[in-house]
């Protein structure tokens, strides 16, 4: 499989922000990758650099063989680019936006169909409204729309699914496998740990720094300690508790419970004693997630 982007020690700096720090990675032609991580991680830099928006501060990056410092013309034509905020022209139409990024980059909607059928479909009965009445969620359809007309080889989609609900957020990861099918190589930033499970691999990020890179069950296996769901009538309480008593390396909110990791001298039954003025205390074994592990990555 051939290297569709290579990235060597990336660097962007504003000012006294450092937001990326000696970024490199790879990502293989046809990949869905995707960069998991919060605000601030440093996603939207990587790739307004690597759609040409900004230069880079140090470091280098190909993408579809071409410098994005020196070949940024010939990237503009072969990359898609989604940004995190709507950019279209919310005064004119559904066709209209459409129909001027396709004049923009010198093709014609018809044939360019085949590719932005799936997604475009979707939204082309509202084809006359204009882009600024849309919902969120066609929103990101005419972007994703736009942002394929010209066949790019390389697609960069920056959170795609912030804002928009959880119908429109599955139909585009579905839009995203579709489109994978037809050779195209995406790079997709997302905040949300439940959509890294369908990447084909992902990096973890914070502060400009890449945690681990690789496949979400590659992830997974690497969390190697005891993991336990822990629950009481007085949560708020529990947590104070937990992260004091013996045997306990880590606890954190976890949905309705508290995540427990646990160190070798770490006995169930010794804490449900050591906590039992708390009511209602349950403590069972779980299974850790893509957020457990980046947790445990951030902390160290």
């Amino acid at each position: 499989m051939k290297t569709a982007i290579k990235i060597h020690n990336l660097s962007k700096n504003y000012g006294k922000v450092q937001a990326l720090r000696d970024v490199s990675f790879e990502v293989q032609r046809g990949e869905l990758f995707g960069l998991i991580g919060p605000d601030g991680a440093g996603k939207t830099t990587l790739f307004r650099l690597l759609a040409t928006l900004i230069n880079p501060d140090g470091g280098t990056a190909i993408v579809d063989g071409c410098d994005i410092v020196k070949d940024y013309i010939d990237i503009r034509r072969r990359v898609g680019y989604m940004p995190g905020r709507f950019s279209l022209y919310p005064d004119l139409t559904v066709e209209e936006n459409l129909n001027f990024f396709a004049a923009l980059f010198g093709v014609s909607i018809k044939e360019s169909y085949s590719l932005v059928a799936p997604v475009y479909s979707q939204i082309e009965p509202f084809k006359d409204r204009l882009a600024g009445k849309l919902s969120g969620g066609m929103k990101q359809k005419l972007a994703l729309s736009c942002a394929l007309i010209h066949k790019p080889s390389v697609l960069l989609l920056d959170e795609p699914t912030t804002g928009i609900d959880a119908v429109s957020r599955s139909e585009l990861w579905d839009m995203l496998a579709t489109l994978k099918n037809h050779g195209i190589t995406i790079v997709v930033s997302t905040p949300y740990m439940d959509e890294a499970g369908r990447c084909d691999r992902i990096a973890l990020c914070n502060e400009g720094r890449l945690l681990g890179i690789d496949t979400p069950k590659g992830i997974v296996a690497g969390f190697n300690q005891p993991l336990y769901a822990i629950k009481a009538n007085n949560m708020f309480a529990l947590l104070g508790a937990a992260r004091c008593a013996e045997g306990v390396a880590d606890c954190y909110p976890f949905g309705e419970y508290h995540h427990l990791v646990a160190d070798h001298s770490f006995v169930a039954d010794g804490f449900l004693r050591e906590l039992n003025a708390i009511g209602g205390l349950e403590i069972v074994p779980a299974e850790p997630t893509i957020e457990d592990m980046f947790i445990k990555l951030m902390k160290r």
